[in-house]
């Protein structure tokens, strides 16, 4: 009885973490579609390993936000298209192509488990 009881936990807990994760993944890549970096920066965890053309490292959030919305800047967004994305328990990503008025970016966003939240841990922009 007692892992009839576990095993139901187990799933609804999983389900719960996949629900969450799907809304955030939603988020994540609507805010790609627009260049919002502020929409996107409340998924970021405190470390964020950010590659953008001419410049890698491990930020803080905020100078990762600042990095990502110069990027955004010096490159007017005009669409974002998931080519694949996975997930399990504890992390998801997200690969797609990012239009924007400089260039084409292959995009790819790593994302962790943390407690119930799905955080961002690494964002890099390739120029195709």
């Amino acid at each position: 009885m007692k892992k009839y009881y576990f095993l139901q936990i187990t799933i609804l807990m999983f389900l719960a973490v996949l629900t969450v994760s799907f809304t955030q993944k939603d988020d994540i890549v609507a805010a790609l579609k627009t260049g919002n970096v502020e929409k996107m920066s409340k998924y970021f965890d405190n470390t964020i390993d950010v590659t953008v053309p001419g410049k890698s490292n491990a930020f803080s959030k905020g100078q990762a936000e600042l990095v990502i919305k110069d990027f955004f800047n010096l490159n007017k967004v005009k669409n974002f298209e998931v080519q694949h994305s996975g997930s399990n328990p504890s992390s998801n990503f997200i690969i797609g192509t990012l239009t924007t008025a400089g260039g084409t970016y292959r995009t790819t966003v790593y994302m962790r488990t943390k407690g119930d939240k799905q955080l961002i841990q690494g964002v890099e922009f390739e120029q195709k």
